[in-house]
């Protein structure tokens, strides 16, 4: 006999939906528990020992050494750079950013390190994923 045949459309309707309400709510739970990988504190103390010079104090890309560089050293307020995700920033803090002055870091930094510095910069501006969108048609008019 059909286990189901005496469950009516409505109850079979909740029992689905608390079934995924229950899934999404644990994997968020999970997702959410996760914590980044780097110590901000020592990632503070590389970055004034090796990113300073060029990215600045507060990573606004003012640095001292600025003014004797073609390219500008990232601004990490920037919405480009705070649109960037951990994994994007990582690979350019390994291996450098073409055509610019930024060289990968790869063989002066153990990964823990570069993921130090990564979690600094993220004090500094935090990522947010809707700082750059794409200009809007009605922006564009008039």
């Amino acid at each position: 006999m059909n286990k189901l045949a005496g469950l009516t459309n409505t109850s079979y309707r909740r029992g689905l939906a608390f079934f995924a309400l229950a899934f999404v709510m644990t994997w968020s739970t999970w997702g959410a528990a996760q914590v980044a990988p780097g110590n901000p504190q020592n990632g503070k103390v590389l970055y004034e020992k090796h990113c300073l010079q060029c990215h600045g104090q507060n990573g606004d890309g003012q640095g001292p050494d600025m003014k004797f560089l073609k390219v500008q050293p990232a601004n990490f307020h920037s919405l480009t750079s705070r649109s960037k995700t951990d994994e994007e920033l990582m690979t350019i803090i390994t291996f450098g950013a073409i055509f610019s002055p930024m060289h990968g870091w790869a063989d002066r930094l153990t990964e823990d390190e570069r993921w130090d510095v990564l979690r600094y910069i993220r004090l500094l501006a935090p990522f947010n994923p809707m700082a750059f969108q794409s200009p809007r048609l009605d922006r564009l008019e008039g």
